[in-house]
């Protein structure tokens, strides 16, 4: 019997996004973020409801301000104290790990997904999910992008605006696109 799609894309394997399957997942995620963006924050609390149960786990006092968008949630793992601002954007195809005490500035967009390199395989839906890993502590600035396969070490600064596309150390301060360390004289 073949692999399901989705079976594939936890494997980091390609598989199609357009599965029914898939679909029917983001449906879901949909559902949730629809939710957490629209109740009265005092409804909301730290995490809509729906958003909260559909993560992969919610670490004590976390916390995401709406608006917020994830394409399936149960690749998101957030640590105790996570703060992700308004406007955030994770596509989640594979594993997104928040450290615990990480700030996440407004518009940080997160992207496991790598469409294939052919245009025959983008119309038929081939992609690969890449896992993302930031560390405890860490401080991603507004408007930042960060790729698939990449970790973030614990302390590290990512500076507004830049485009993380490779690993970034503990305790280092990144700015740019790409994103390289800030040189201290």
């Amino acid at each position: 019997m073949a692999a399901s799609e989705r079976t594939k894309m936890a494997a980091g394997g390609w598989y199609t996004c357009l599965d029914p399957e898939l679909e029917a997942l983001r449906v879901m995620a949909r559902d949730a973020v629809f939710e957490h963006n629209s109740l009265p924050p005092r409804q909301r609390g730290d995490i809509g409801p729906a958003l909260k149960s559909l993560f992969g786990a919610v670490g004590e006092g976390a916390r995401i301000e709406a608006p917020f968008h994830c394409a399936y949630g149960f690749n998101l793992f957030l640590g105790d104290g996570v703060f992700l601002n308004a406007g955030c954007t994770i596509l989640d195809t594979a594993a997104v790990r928040i450290g615990k005490g990480t700030l996440l500035g407004p518009n940080v967009q997160i992207y496991c997904a790598e469409h294939h390199q052919e245009a025959a395989g983008r119309q038929v839906g081939l992609e690969i999910a890449k896992p993302v890993k930031i560390g405890d502590d860490a401080w991603i600035g507004g408007s930042a992008v960060i790729l698939g396969g990449v970790s973030i070490g614990e302390g590290a600064i990512v500076g507004a605006g830049a485009v993380v596309t490779r690993d970034v150390a503990a305790n280092t301060t990144v700015v740019g696109n790409p994103a390289g360390p800030v040189r201290r004289g």
